[in-house]
């Protein structure tokens, strides 16, 4: 076997491998993995410094991965789970989730997924906007005032956003258990949501506004 020259650990591939390879490789020590996903595989060869190939003859040496500490395969209840560690420099990384009911593995899986794409978000576009309700409410706000200036049918559309954007914070305000119709007046927060005003939403612990740029910053 030609990718026996280079005297690799471990054998990745995201196809099968017949009894006679498995063979020769095992013979020579070569560890092998099989019918590997190609996201998994490509996630491999970012923290292990590989590069994937399509034709065993087409393998260089530099192609092989020399950023792997180790390899190893342990054993998790009735499972075994392979484990490539001590990386240099990795490119990549695996969480393993558990959890004791089906609801609560979904709860873990998505907290990490919503961490990272805050992550993302935040190097990509280093910006802000307030939250509970404050955001939706100013941009009601904003489509009320430009009702003023429109006169007919077109300014159908305008209300509809209104009142739809005003949803969310009502829903949230019910939520919070306090009284959604003193919350949503004109007299009370929504009065602050006129365009150039700080955006306020409803501050939980004392039924009244908060400057939401202000906790923002906080």
């Amino acid at each position: 076997m030609q990718i026996l020259k280079f005297k690799l650990d471990l054998v990745i591939l995201d196809k099968g491998l017949t009894d006679l390879a498995t063979h020769y490789l095992s013979k020579h020590g070569v560890s092998a993995m099989r019918r590997l996903r190609k996201s998994d595989n490509n996630r491999i060869a970012k923290a292990c410094g590989a590069v994937i190939v399509n034709r065993p003859d087409e393998l260089q040496e530099s192609d092989v991965g020399t950023g792997a500490g180790l390899f190893e395969v342990n054993k998790i209840g009735d499972e075994y789970f392979a484990y490539i560690v001590d990386c240099k420099e990795p490119k990549a990384c695996t969480v393993l989730l558990r959890g004791a009911s089906k609801d609560l593995f979904n709860e873990v899986e998505r907290n990490p997924q919503d961490a990272m794409s805050v992550a993302r978000n935040i190097i990509k576009n280093p910006k802000l906007v307030p939250g509970g309700g404050a955001t939706e409410l100013t941009v009601s706000a904003g489509s009320k005032q430009k009702i003023s200036s429109i006169e007919g049918i077109e300014k159908c559309p305008y209300e509809a956003a209104a009142v739809a954007f005003e949803a969310i914070p009502r829903t949230l305000a019910q939520n919070c258990g306090v009284n959604v119709i003193r919350t949503m007046t004109v007299s009370g927060m929504k009065k602050k949501q006129a365009p150039g005003a700080p955006p306020s939403k409803p501050k939980v612990e004392t039924e009244a506004d908060a400057d939401s740029e202000q906790i923002l910053a906080d």
